[in-house]
């Protein structure tokens, strides 16, 4: 199927890593010229220049996003490269483990900043391109905010604003054309997923419990999978689907895990 994403210009947060990179590696091979924005230039650059090395196009901005500035200085340095925006990826973000017993004002607001704060941003800021290029907001979400995870009061949080954004922008925006949506995520191996395993006690028993309780294939979702339904949702192809929470999770959230 052509998702006719030929040469749309999409940012992508945290791009040079985990699912971000494997978003950012979909979209090229689709056509499309993905934006990696992350705190390293040169982690970023490493994506770009594979992609470019495949035949593709990429091109790739630093930015802090913990830093409420950086993500209009993104933007703005997107159009000033390409000048247009066809579409959002928000992606950058955390399971940085702010709690609620050994928490603090200041770590909770810093985590906000982290997975929350720079999604409501980097859409403010590209939305006059984005109503232009009628394009697709994506957003991917995690679990947390809908099962708990224990440990993760802030992360669990920012993920129910997420989900509650894409609610709030799929009606906002319905005058403009521009769908958003997002993507439920569950257990999918990733650098941060390697380092929370191995932080664990017996990590290798700790892992094989995890597999056994996803429904399907008693598998972790690839980052290639989630990047295939976020494709998808960003094209044309999926023009009357908004305001929707995608569980690509292999049935982990709503099936028995008695199966």
């Amino acid at each position: 199927m052509d998702l006719q994403l030929n040469n749309k210009v999409i940012p992508v947060t945290g791009g040079a890593k985990g699912i971000g990179e494997g978003i950012a590696l979909l979209l090229a091979k689709e056509g499309a010229i993905p934006v990696i924005i992350g705190r390293k230039a040169a982690d970023n650059q490493k994506v770009v220049d594979a992609i470019i090395a495949a035949g593709g196009k990429a091109w790739q901005v630093e930015a802090e996003l913990t830093d409420p500035a950086s993500s209009e200085r993104a933007v703005n340095a997107i159009l000033g490269q390409y000048g247009r925006i066809d579409g959002l990826v928000n992606n950058a973000g955390v399971n940085d483990g702010v709690n609620l017993e050994n928490g603090s004002y200041e770590a909770f607001m810093a985590s906000l900043h982290k997975n929350l704060v720079h999604y409501y941003l980097m859409a403010h800021y590209a939305l006059p391109a984005l109503k232009k290029s009628k394009g697709a907001i994506v957003n991917i979400s995690s679990k947390t905010a809908e099962t708990g995870q224990g440990g993760t009061s802030a992360y669990a949080a920012s993920n129910g604003g997420r989900n509650a954004l894409t609610r709030e922008w799929a009606v906002e925006l319905l005058p403009y054309g521009i769908r958003v949506n997002a993507i439920i995520v569950a257990e999918c191996y990733t650098p941060l997923y390697d380092t929370w395993i191995k932080s664990l006690p017996n990590p290798e028993e700790k892992l094989a419990s995890i597999v056994q309780k996803i429904p399907l294939g008693n598998r972790m979702t690839t980052a290639e999978e989630i990047a295939n339904t976020t494709a998808f949702l960003l094209s044309e192809r999926s023009s009357h689907t908004t305001g929707q929470l995608i569980h690509v999770d292999g049935g982990y959230v709503h099936l028995d895990r008695s199966l």
